[in-house]
């Protein structure tokens, strides 16, 4: 199972835990990921997807799905998310 955000793409970053003593030992951050439902109101469907809190965030924040999606760049997302996005352009576009 990988730990990687359905949408965005975001995954595991390595670094260093330091101690007081200056001690230098490899460690994975890991994305906090939650297993959600995403209502797309333009294609009146539900999305399972693993998705970190951040872009939970970010969600919520431009107001759903369909309008995180648009306002997104293909670039940053995920080929999942590239489809979910194709699908309301051609719904979009139908109307």
């Amino acid at each position: 199972m990988a730990k990687k955000c359905d949408l965005t793409g975001t995954g595991v970053q390595s670094g260093n835990n330091v101690s007081h003593a200056n001690n230098r030992t490899r460690r994975r951050f890991m994305p906090n990921l939650h297993v959600v439902s995403l209502i797309s109101e333009s294609l009146g469907k539900v999305f399972k997807l693993k998705i970190c809190s951040k872009t939970l965030r970010s969600i919520e924040h431009n107001g759903g799905l369909d309008s995180y999606l648009e306002k997104t760049a293909s670039k940053n997302l995920t080929t999942e998310a590239k489809s979910i996005k194709k699908a309301l352009a051609k719904k979009k576009a139908s109307k």
